[in-house]
């Protein structure tokens, strides 16, 4: 029986009751986020220093406007990383809104998706509350991990709220497993730059 997935709706627990997903904490099951990463060039610090410093500067001119995480952070990486040319394609799923209260205050936000080859995703967390966790997306990047059309492949994504990214593996079968990384923060030195060699790495993964 075919199950459908609706990624605006699904949580953890919806992954975990219908379709038996599983957390893998072992190191070992994740290893592409710490090994064998890409070297980072000078010129590509200098210009994802430049990306950090742009969205620090963002945030101290609250709120956020739409879009801003997307503009300012997740395209300039993946311009530099080489992700809008041959042999990527780089498709857009549509936005999900999402909705969480914060000591009596309604706080609003979106998800939006890129799909870069159908095996890496991208989720934006966006939110004019930049301190929006990445967590907000977990169970929505893996349903649609969980839709890859490549199923004997292992999928990889990357969650970012713009000031934090986390980074995802999925290895489907009859019982899927999923790992995540350490969460890496726009704010401490030398983490974009790591950020930035994990997809690459992974860029290298799924060509």
């Amino acid at each position: 029986m075919v199950q459908t997935i609706q990624a605006k709706n699904v949580t953890l627990r919806t992954l975990i009751d219908d379709f038996g997903i599983r957390l893998v904490r072992d190191s070992q099951c994740f290893s592409e986020w710490q090994t064998d990463l890409p070297d980072v060039s000078d010129s590509e610090k200098e210009s994802l220093d430049r990306i950090a410093n742009g969205f620090v500067n963002l945030l101290d001119y609250p709120p956020l406007l739409e879009g801003v995480i997307r503009m300012s952070v997740v395209d300039p990486l993946l311009f530099l990383g080489g992700f809008y040319l041959p042999p990527f394609h780089v498709r857009s799923e549509p936005s999900i809104e999402i909705q969480t209260e914060d000591e009596g205050i309604i706080v609003t936000g979106s998800l939006d998706t890129l799909v870069l080859k159908d095996q890496l995703w991208v989720l934006v967390v966006e939110s004019k509350r930049a301190s929006y966790s990445v967590e907000a997306g977990l169970a929505q990047i893996l349903a649609y991990m969980l839709a890859s059309p490549n199923p004997a492949k292992p999928c990889y994504g990357m969650i970012t709220s713009g000031g934090s990214f986390m980074f995802v593996k999925l290895v489907k079968g009859n019982s899927p497993q999923y790992a995540v990384s350490k969460l890496f923060g726009i704010r401490d030195s030398g983490d974009l730059h790591t950020v930035f060699a994990i997809l690459k790495r992974f860029g290298q993964l799924v060509e």
